[in-house]
């Protein structure tokens, strides 16, 4: 948490010195200073009650409600940055281009500029207000050579980092299994952040458990970084009775006869200073009794696992826990590479791997990234 909390300050502050100097852009001199204070003064508002609604007010609606307002109104912010900057470059290249005289009292500059604020807090609700809220679905087949008959059309829906707590509540969860269970996929596969305030676990599993007859094989579950820090015991006690078929460095036979399919399932290495140890070691416990003659799955949170399980020659490897980077542009991920697999599809070897974009987050933010549920379907290679 302290790690997440000195992210989180170091992001707001270059968020606020940023902004600050970006006021220039659109104020005269005389009204810039005043200006600066007032949203100085509200932005430390905010990181107040940011703080409070991760702390103190988790897990409640007024908490809720503060970091959505303060999500909207830092990443208005961020915008405007980003069109303020543009702004002067365009306004400086037509200058030196097509040599336009300097206006000496900026007020042609000034004029334009004034819709940067409109335009920042237009794109800022529409991915926190709307995106966010738009969930897409997006098909892809899994090649298999010399399928069978009896598995060749077996389909998985896939849904990750649903994250119940202040942003996603059991009746978006709800309307988020309908149409999962709507698209009549064979199983469905839930890989990781699930749960995020233990005191809707027991409510959020009888939901996810009253699903289970929607899908044929039904609903397969692998634990996330998150269900560590909310207390893997407390979920567990919340999972048990029902008939949600969890997978924690172990595998499930699914179906099939000349050629079976089995789902495995992987534990997230906690530990960070053992992570790589800990992931070749689930990753064997998981798969390594699978019988070679056979179609392979495995349910991953962490997308590094999708490196480990190609050694297994697995077939698909679903995973999640980057989000998709949660801010794209015409399907690019507009974050840093800090994961070696952030969203999409990604093949090693003959595995395909495919990290999911998430359906919830702690950040109630999307732009090109839409939450999503992912279909893979077994087909003839």
């Amino acid at each position: 948490m302290l790690l997440f909390f000195s992210i989180l300050f170091v992001v707001l502050t270059t968020i606020i010195m940023v902004t600050q100097k970006a006021l220039g852009v659109i104020l005269s001199p005389e009204k810039l200073g005043k200006a600066q204070r007032k949203l100085l003064y509200v932005d430390l508002i905010l990181i107040v009650g940011m703080i409070l609604g991760f702390t103190k007010l988790h897990g409640t609606t007024a908490g809720g409600i503060i970091l959505q307002v303060s999500t909207l109104i830092f990443m208005a912010q961020i915008v405007y940055d980003w069109l303020a900057l543009a702004y002067v470059l365009v306004k400086y290249l037509k200058k030196k281009l097509f040599d336009v005289p300097e206006d000496p009292q900026r007020r042609k500059f000034l004029k334009g500029a004034a819709a940067l604020p409109a335009a920042a807090v237009t794109v800022s609700a529409y991915g926190g207000i709307i995106e966010r809220h738009q969930t897409v679905v997006r098909h892809f087949n899994v090649p298999v050579e010399n399928i069978p008959d009896d598995i060749n059309g077996l389909s998985v829906a896939q849904l990750s980092d649903i994250h119940l707590g202040p942003f996603m509540g059991l009746e978006e969860l709800d309307n988020l299994l309908q149409q999962a269970s709507g698209l009549e996929c064979d199983m469905l596969a839930i890989t990781g952040d699930l749960f995020d305030d233990n005191k809707i676990n027991y409510k959020a599993a009888k939901l996810v458990d009253s699903y289970v007859d929607k899908f044929k094989y039904g609903i397969y579950y692998c634990w996330g970084n998150h269900e560590h820090m909310r207390g893997i015991p407390a979920i567990d006690i919340a999972i048990e009775g029902t008939r949600i078929k969890k997978l924690e460095n172990s595998f499930d036979m699914v179906t099939g006869e000349a050629l079976p399919v089995y789902v495995a399932g992987v534990d997230y290495p906690i530990k960070r200073d053992q992570f790589d140890f800990l992931k070749e070691k689930y990753t064997e416990l998981a798969l390594k009794e699978i019988p070679a003659n056979s179609v392979k799955i495995l349910l991953a949170h962490h997308p590094d696992f999708i490196d480990s399980a190609a050694k297994y020659k697995t077939n698909l490897v679903l995973t999640g826990h980057t989000h998709g980077g949660q801010l794209g542009f015409f399907g690019i991920p507009l974050v840093p590479p800090i994961f070696k697999y952030l969203r999409g599809v990604y093949h090693v070897g003959n595995t395909m791997g495919y990290v999911h974009s998430g359906n919830g987050s702690w950040f109630p933010f999307r732009f090109g990234c839409p939450p999503e549920i992912a279909v893979f379907t077994l087909t003839e290679k």
